[in-house]
């Protein structure tokens, strides 16, 4: 796999004249330094980007945190559940937040069903959004799914209320709005980023997802404590409701490319033009699937965020249930814990990346070596981390440092495939990089209603 990585035309060509154009117009950089705005435009782009991942994040993850609230957990579960007291409680004496009886009594086959049915919308929209984001541009797609999403997402307390089939109908509508927003993003990065920059523009946008995670969980846990309209669905109205303000901001502040921005100094445009090259605003109709599906460096990157992906979903939809279930913190205690790993995520992902382009631009390694190693970093680290939290058992404290350790080490990810990504067909990259995201998230979705 190596080797046919490294002698990949495609993956070489691609970045041998990144690097090569980037080089040769370092001079530029000077000039976009005096632009006569007090922001760049693509500072712009990248403040938004990731104010539109926390917030669809933040939406996402709201349910794992309300549905501790939703369940009503004193009432007698069946046989097969009962491997959830494994874990001893620890009294109420530790408890910051009295618990209140929910209102369902869903089963945990059907609490996985629902955490889950976000992923099977989720997953349908991300391939064609990304062909519909190189045709009619990033800033519609983008801004249009974050929407949808914010939009079922205030409708989600009403449908729970309705019926267990509906509340699941809802989910999987919110999951088709959010599929759209990286494919989107990346549509949109090719455009904007020149390639120097691409490490770690992209961590500071993908790295919204972590922060709306950080922020959404706490701040749902303490919604669920409180007796206004019930507590836990304050958490859908109150991040539904910042999403639909986050969309009118967008739609004003973004364009698709720097050629259509009225408000882009004309030297940023120039340096952008130098780096990247001119920019087709009708892209060919036709894609090269044939070679999207003989490219070995494509499968690569497949392979790779398949386990990355894994381990990220699993926690991410399942971690507060665990917590509460298996090592029984209270749902205060519980949502600001849970917060913890992806605090740690987002900082080590943005200081990794930054460390990797400063030393790409030393010269001291090649691109594709640089995202090599940070891809082993990001997948072998997590991987030892979770081993030790199996043994680690019951001990609280224990599995929250190894679960803080495994997130911030799985930051590397920005610098690895998550860049490489970008780097791979720069004329089609939202079609290979959903399609690898849809080859991962399909066969991971399907088989989480089992994994209780």
């Amino acid at each position: 796999m190596s080797s046919s990585l490294e002698e990949s035309p495609i993956i070489n060509s691609d970045i041998e004249n990144d690097v090569t154009s980037s080089q040769r117009n370092l001079v530029v950089n000077d000039i976009v330094e005096e632009t006569t705005g007090w922001i760049k435009c693509r500072t712009v782009l990248g403040i938004m980007g990731f104010l539109g991942f926390a917030n669809v994040y933040a939406m996402r993850v709201n349910l794992s945190v309300a549905i501790v609230a939703m369940i009503n957990s004193t009432t007698p579960m069946p046989s097969n559940d009962s491997t959830l007291d494994v874990c001893p409680a620890t009294g109420p004496s530790n408890s910051s937040a009295p618990a209140k009886p929910g209102e369902f009594n869903w089963t945990a086959e059907q609490q996985s069903i629902i955490l889950g049915s976000f992923f099977y919308g989720y997953v349908l929209t991300q391939v064609p959004g990304g062909r519909i984001a190189e045709i009619f541009g990033g800033k519609l797609v983008y801004g249009v799914g974050v929407l949808l999403t914010a939009i079922f997402t205030i409708l989600s307390p009403i449908a729970a209320y309705v019926d267990f089939k509906f509340f699941i109908v809802v989910r999987v509508l919110e999951g088709l709005g959010e599929g759209v927003t990286y494919p989107a993003m990346h549509a949109m990065l090719a455009r904007w980023i020149p390639p120097m920059e691409r490490s770690k523009f992209a961590a500071y946008v993908y790295a919204g997802s972590n922060i709306g995670t950080v922020i959404s969980l706490p701040i749902s846990g303490w919604l669920c404590t409180l007796d206004y309209a019930g507590g836990w669905p304050l958490c859908f109205y109150l991040f539904g409701g910042l999403g639909v303000v986050w969309f009118i901001a967008w739609m004003f502040l973004v364009y698709d490319s720097p050629q259509r921005h009225p408000r882009v100094c004309p030297k940023e445009v120039e340096y952008i033009i130098s780096t990247i090259g001119p920019q087709d605003d009708k892209p060919s109709m036709s894609i090269p699937w044939c070679k999207f599906l003989k490219c070995v460096p494509l499968w690569a990157i497949l392979i790779a965020q398949c386990g990355q992906s894994w381990l990220f979903y699993t926690q991410l939809t399942e971690l507060p249930t665990y917590m509460n279930n298996i090592l029984h913190f209270d749902i205060v205690s519980n949502a600001r814990l849970s917060a913890l790993p992806y605090l740690t995520s987002w900082v080590a992902g943005i200081l990794i990346s930054i460390f990797a382009d400063w030393v790409l631009s030393k010269g001291w390694i090649s691109r594709l070596n640089s995202m090599k190693l940070w891809n082993t970093v990001a997948a072998s680290v997590p991987a030892f981390g979770l081993l030790g939290i199996a043994w680690a058992g019951c001990d609280r404290t224990a599995v929250m440092l190894l679960l803080s350790i495994t997130s911030a080490f799985g930051g590397a990810v920005y610098a690895g495939d998550c860049s490489l990504i970008n780097n791979i067909y720069r004329s089609y990259l939202a079609v290979p990089a959903t399609w690898a995201a849809w080859k991962v998230k399909v066969p991971l979705k399907s088989v989480q209603p089992f994994q209780r």
